[in-house]
């Protein structure tokens, strides 16, 4: 399947399944509703990491995606830490905790299998770019 556009990534489509289920969990208790800081908190760091996916695949570059994917790991490790303060203070059960952490942990793995790869095509030397020496020239080498 060729990507041509940002929803066609796997891991975006994690990551907006880990918002849902985030906002699923805050407005499911309106303790975790009225804890501003910590709603707004969860909540910005899971969008985060979706909207950062999408916002590197719009670069013009590998490099700069894949600068974009770390920071959208970063986000989902975020997520997992303020769903441990939700867990603590009741908030969330231990079984959204757990749903919750585990999906963070699919956008983290899937965010690095995807800068693998373009690691690994960054550092090939790219056919379309290396210019042609003419056919004269090459003879004389």
């Amino acid at each position: 399947m060729k990507i041509t556009r940002f929803e066609d990534l796997e891991c975006w489509r994690a990551a907006r399944k880990l918002v849902n289920m985030v906002y699923d969990a805050v407005r499911s208790n309106s303790r975790f509703e009225k804890d501003f800081r910590l709603n707004g908190q969860i909540t910005a760091a899971s969008v985060s990491s979706m909207s950062n996916i999408a916002e590197g695949f719009s670069r013009r570059s590998n490099k700069e995606f894949t600068q974009f994917l770390f920071i959208s790991k970063s986000s989902a490790a975020e997520v997992q830490s303020q769903a441990y303060v939700a867990l603590d203070q009741k908030y969330i059960s231990q079984e959204v905790f757990d749903k919750i952490y585990n999906q963070a942990q699919t956008v983290s793995k899937l965010d690095s299998g995807l800068i693998t790869y373009l690691l690994r095509n960054t550092k090939q030397p790219n056919k379309l770019n290396k210019p042609n020496k003419p056919k004269e020239l090459n003879k004389l080498s």
